[in-house]
């Protein structure tokens, strides 16, 4: 009986290990390779950059982050921008006054706009903006969530005008950026809509 039991106790602990990884009860890999790949995103442009998780390299404005960034606002150089957001019946674009630092202007005002654009099903690991002052061209750069199950062109219209629509009026209708165009590309490709 003890031949046995020496027999049977690897192989049932190996299923049960086993059971436990494919139901999730042991597998960390898939939020390390998450977590990596949203902190390995970051990346510069010629002018200026931001992502949407923390990283080294830049302090970006995200949900978690917001509330430092507005009380570092008042304690620096500030300008007040409008960023826009689409109404409840997705419409219009709606204008928020907001203070920025007047250094991180464009980044902030981007980070604005995307706090609250991802779903269950669709959102964003970072981003890069790349400002061509001599042409007033701004090019947003995405970088989708490993996670992300739904493409840019699978967003509905709705969707659509609110993260494209409000983050191309919130950089061109504040003057003081001074963005005459706005393009959007997802790791170096237009994204065509």
């Amino acid at each position: 009986m003890n031949s046995i039991k020496k027999c049977f106790a690897p192989l049932l602990t190996g299923v049960m290990l086993i059971s436990l990884s494919s139901c999730g009860g042991l597998d960390t890999t898939q939020d390390n390779r998450s977590s990596d790949a949203t902190q390995g995103q970051t990346a510069t442009g010629s002018n200026s950059s931001a992502s949407l998780s923390p990283s080294t390299e830049t302090q970006p404005p995200v949900a978690s982050q917001s509330l430092k960034a507005d009380n570092k606002a008042t304690t620096q150089n500030t300008t007040t921008l409008n960023i826009y957001h689409a109404d409840s019946q997705c419409e219009t674009l709606v204008p928020e006054k907001v203070a920025v630092p007047a250094d991180n202007s464009v980044e902030t005002a981007i980070g604005k706009v995307l706090e609250h654009r991802s779903t269950s099903d669709f959102s964003l690991a970072g981003y890069r903006v790349n400002v061509n002052s001599s042409t007033g061209v701004a090019t947003v750069d995405f970088r989708r969530s490993p996670n992300s199950q739904r493409q840019f062109v699978s967003l509905s219209s709705c969707e659509q005008f609110a993260l494209f629509g409000s983050l191309r009026k919130t950089l061109m209708e504040n003057g003081q950026l001074k963005i005459k165009e706005v393009h959007f590309t997802e790791q170096g490709e237009e994204i065509y809509l």
